[in-house]
């Protein structure tokens, strides 16, 4: 039993020494990061924008789903506005980022 405890141990120890390094790693690479985000990633459309396109991209494509789906616009109502809601935030952020 004793064994087992001490391989235990060790490996929390080696666990925490992994963790320790990778946070030191994080923290160091911070500023370079920043400023790979700001030279690359800031230029887009815009929020505004990227929202009204992403809103009716989003209402054309569960249009089509809905009905592809076979039970028209109301028989899947329920899982619509879930996914208009997912599909939406996804497809506004996306579209403000790469344009």
């Amino acid at each position: 039993m004793s064994r087992d405890q001490d391989d235990t141990g060790k490996l929390a120890i080696g666990l925490a020494v992994v963790v320790l390094l990778a946070a030191i790693a994080i923290y160091l690479m911070l500023p370079l990061m920043a400023g790979f985000i700001n030279a690359h990633f800031s230029p887009g459309l815009g929020m505004k924008d990227a929202a009204v396109i992403a809103f009716f991209v989003t209402v054309a494509v569960l249009v089509v789903f809905a009905i592809a789906a076979g039970d028209g616009l109301l028989g899947e109502l329920q899982f619509m506005l879930s996914g208009f809601l997912g599909f939406f935030l996804v497809l506004w952020l996306m579209i403000a980022w790469i344009f």
